[in-house]
């Protein structure tokens, strides 16, 4: 071996130990990366199956009204999804459960937490006279200022000026919700105040982008509403001719 090769061959050797370094490095980085994004890609799974689950449940209640002549009461309780059995007395009697029996649909979100529901209780009972039923559930979202403004219905629903017959929602992955055994979820969470909000609502309820920071106004939040606008339902109901 000749000296000059003696020489290139130790920076060689070292140049090919970077190389295998640099190579661990990656498979490292790549398997945080891969791992991260999993993570990730499960989450949004389970929202995109939740929003499933949400729309199928609206479809099923314009389906019920149609038949039925009237929208279903809130479940028995968390372990009977039959609808309660009595006229709702007021807002709150008419807020609770999804009746997933009476609808033939999954009861729980992708967390296997329980779909909330309510519903005015006017348009629980039938018939429906729609030339002088109000429908009183409404929705709020907050703007840039923290501040809250309608985004369905207003502050004073009449004939004239209807608001939304029923709101229903997940409550997401973290703090509030019911799981399908009837345990309730303990909330862990400070200054959530529009999870809270939702989670004791019977008429005005908050939608919102998902967010875990606790700094925004109104706290971290991951409910997920829908809802089912009065023209909807009674276009539904005309089309069955199940509307007086």
């Amino acid at each position: 071996m000749t000296p000059r090769l003696a020489q290139r061959q130790p920076y060689r050797q070292r140049g090919a130990a970077l190389l295998l370094l640099v190579a661990v490095l990656g498979l490292g980085a790549a398997s945080l990366l891969i791992g991260a994004f999993g993570r990730n890609t499960g989450e949004a799974e389970r929202q995109q199956r939740t929003l499933a689950t949400l729309a199928q449940a609206r479809e099923a209640l314009l389906g019920f009204a149609a038949t039925q002549g009237r929208l279903p009461r809130p479940a028995a309780s968390a372990l009977d999804g039959r609808e309660r059995a009595a006229d709702c007395a007021d807002d709150a009697e008419c807020s609770g459960f999804l009746p997933w029996v009476a609808l033939g649909v999954a009861g729980t979100d992708a967390w296997g937490k329980l779909l909330r529901y309510s519903v005015t209780p006017e348009m629980a009972r039938a018939p429906i006279v729609s030339s002088s039923a109000i429908a009183n559930r409404v929705v709020l979202e907050r703007g840039a200022r923290g501040e809250l403004a309608f985004v369905a219905g207003q502050a004073q629903c009449d004939v004239s000026a209807q608001c939304l017959p029923l709101v229903l929602f997940s409550q997401g992955k973290d703090h509030y919700g019911t799981a399908a055994s009837g345990v309730v979820q303990v909330n862990t969470a400070r200054g959530n105040i529009d999870e809270a909000a939702n989670d004791s609502a019977s008429r005005s309820f908050i939608a919102r982008p998902a967010s875990g920071n606790a700094a925004l106004p109104g706290g971290a939040f991951d409910d997920m509403l829908a809802w089912i606008t009065l023209p909807t339902l009674y276009q539904r109901m005309r089309a069955a001719r199940n509307l007086p």
